[in-house]
């Protein structure tokens, strides 16, 4: 004879109490439940799960969801704003609703409050110890941050660091292949993260996959802003890039260089390659790729919601040591999708008291780096908001007048379809700026994941199609579908602008040629807070 299954420990009066009170209101409240159920989307994973069926919490989340239409409706129908105002008010809203969401506290979220109940308070105990060590750290934790340790289990590509700088490390990586591409390729990440969103784990990794494809592949990792680069400004970051393709040049013997520039350095790199053409040396650069970059700001996308006085003004309050803490803008970047990057950690690790989990490119996402803050409000104030950057003349840099329409240099133009930070259709723009041959490809998802999306997962898709198109929906009307990573596209049209190869020997070694090997890569700076 079978034994009988374990009883369930009985719970005590309280809880016991507690729950009877609201089985008692969800027999009164059922027949309401049930009349308004399909107001709730139910693709919203705020309120998934059987436990909001309960009737209680059927109307919570009811009467929420017909909160949250009639006030971002109240944005829509005020009158006497502008489009800029209306969006400025649109995300201001959206903000204010999502924190008004029944699933942010533990007495209108039924997961937590049944954790709560059945762990004697102990889930919310180990929550309100999470949120303690958060304000002292001043930072939402997203992941478990003893998973991961730069240079042990993320950043691992093999190389040396072979130059170094006040503002960056140029880091050569080992070969892997008996002969390597002619053309070696140089990559510019933005200095706003930490350059190895591109090295995560091996199976991750753009800068391994890149080796393995042949190419001698350099990393430039900005160092961390602190007091000493007060000064610093636009000039010294397109200077750095061009230093980096010299020095390059220089060590390998070679005339050119292949350039990626991603975010921000993507931005930067638009205008070196204007500045190497206004001085007769658009020849160094080979090809120009890049990731999610925008040069004109008309279009840019929610983060133009933060550009106006206030914001300005705020920088300049933060920064009174030369230098904005990246914590700021971690925060302002995690707001543009409050929902998954605040409320849901906010559920999950303070009002759920789970353990956070083990995810590289959220551990990557919490490791900031600082900012100049002259040169970022600048950034702002110039490119984003007045999108002097579009326009022939319109900022100066190196004594040289920037003319985007005087860059014939070969690109590849990547963006992703769901980007919230560089928008699709902002990226899009570059084709309007620039007079070289040029690829656009449309990546499926958004800034990291359309961009870090290796072969071997089998994720995605991405189109490829008339880059002449007068606009980004031409170009999706009659674009071809491609399942997978655009990286073998990419890498199809790096040989396709030269295919030489070279034996992977003497200067192709990281230590071993003009260059001496400074430390073993990732270097210092990716490390330095």
């Amino acid at each position: 004879m079978a034994d009988d299954p374990t009883p369930p420990e009985p719970q005590s009066p309280p809880v016991a109490g507690i729950r009877a009170v609201l089985d008692a209101w969800g027999q009164i409240l059922a027949p309401v439940a049930a009349a308004g159920r399909d107001k709730v989307d139910p693709k919203d994973r705020r309120f998934a799960g059987p436990e909001w069926e309960h009737p209680v919490f059927d109307l919570m989340r009811q009467n929420y969801a017909m909160m949250a239409d009639a006030m971002m409706a109240s944005v829509d129908q005020a009158p006497g704003l502008d489009d800029d105002a209306r969006a400025r008010a649109r995300f201001a809203m959206r903000t204010l609703v999502e924190a008004m969401s029944p699933a942010n506290s533990p007495f209108t979220n039924p997961k937590a409050l049944n954790k709560a109940l059945d762990t004697g308070g102990a889930s919310l105990a180990e929550g309100f110890a999470k949120l303690l060590a958060d304000f002292q750290r001043g930072q939402l934790t997203h992941t478990d941050r003893d998973a991961f340790e730069v240079g042990r289990n993320i950043a691992t590509t093999p190389g040396k660091v072979v130059h170094e700088t006040p503002l960056y490390q140029l880091i050569q990586y080992a070969p892997t292949t008996d002969k390597v591409a002619a053309i070696p390729l140089v990559i510019f990440p933005p200095w706003i993260n930490r350059f190895y969103i591109l090295d995560l784990s091996p199976e991750k990794s753009f800068i391994r996959w890149a080796v393995g494809q042949g190419l001698s592949v350099f990393m430039v990792s900005w160092k961390s802003a602190d007091a000493s680069m007060t000064d610093v400004m636009w000039d010294d970051y397109i200077a750095a890039q061009i230093d980096a393709i010299d020095t390059i040049r220089d060590a390998l013997d070679v005339k050119a260089v292949h350039a990626i520039g991603y975010c921000v350095a993507g931005t930067t790199l638009a205008a070196t390659l204007a500045v190497l053409a206004a001085k007769g040396e658009a020849k160094k650069v080979k090809s120009a790729t890049f990731f999610t970059a925008q040069v004109d700001f008309s279009e840019s996308g929610e983060l133009g919601n933060f550009i106006d006085d206030a914001y300005l003004q705020l920088i300049e309050t933060l920064s009174g040591q030369g230098y904005l803490d990246g914590r700021y803008l971690a925060a302002t970047f995690n707001m543009l999708r409050g929902k998954d990057l605040i409320w849901n950690p906010v559920v999950n690790h303070y009002l759920m008291g789970e353990k956070h989990p083990s995810f590289d490119l959220l551990h990557w996402n919490g490791d900031t780096t600082n900012l100049p803050a002259k040169w970022h409000k600048a950034y702002l104030i110039d490119l984003y908001r007045d999108n002097k950057l579009a326009q022939p003349g319109g900022v100066e840099a190196l004594g040289v007048a920037i003319d985007l329409s005087k860059v014939k240099t070969p690109a590849y133009v990547q963006a992703g379809r769901e980007d919230h930070i560089a928008p699709a259709e902002s990226v899009w723009k570059i084709t309007h700026h620039f007079a070289g041959p040029l690829k656009f490809v449309l990546a499926g998802s958004g800034h990291i994941a359309g961009v870090v999306n290796p072969p071997a997962a089998g994720k995605y898709q991405y189109w490829t199609g008339d880059s002449s198109a007068g606009s980004l929906d031409d170009f999706v009307s009659s674009a071809t579908e491609h399942k997978g990573s655009w990286w073998p596209d990419w890498i199809a049209w790096i040989r396709g602008h030269d295919a030489r190869q070279v034996p992977a020997t003497g200067a192709r070694v990281p230590g071993k040629g003009k260059l001496a090997a400074i430390e073993d890569a990732p270097g210092r700076y990716v490390k330095a807070r």
